[in-house]
């Protein structure tokens, strides 16, 4: 039950609703971004597009490195989304907290994996 005292109305909750809904929007401009950069480049390049092409795209160090950075957002953004269901749809604490916990282990398992991958080109 909510109790307004006035002007004054108490909120409850984790309070993460700004933040997530602001943190979605930044990660998911820097992952379209990222998009239209390697669009360009696979439409602007010569020759068939190939293991060589795509080589040749992430072999700088600077593509490299953007590239992991929009892994990491892709990660938070859907760190960000998996909480806020779990949170809203998962009641049993005990049930929700196995969750969070399986997605945090499975999105660093990813990030690993992805840094791995980056840095073998």
């Amino acid at each position: 039950m909510s109790v307004n005292y006035g002007s004054h109305r108490t909120v409850v909750g984790a309070h993460y609703g700004m933040r997530d809904w602001l943190s979605q929007r930044v990660t998911a401009v820097v992952m379209a971004l990222f998009t239209v950069l390697v669009l360009a480049q696979l439409i602007f390049s010569k020759g068939p597009i190939g293991y060589e092409l795509w080589a040749g795209i992430f072999s700088p160090q600077w593509m490299k490195s953007l590239t992991f950075v929009v892994i990491l957002s892709l990660l938070y953004h859907v760190w960000v989304g998996m909480r806020n269901v779990f949170m809203d749809y998962v009641k049993p604490y005990a049930v929700r907290f196995v969750m969070h916990v399986f997605a945090i282990v499975w999105l660093t398992a990813c990030a690993g994996g992805a840094l791995q991958a980056l840095w073998r080109l």
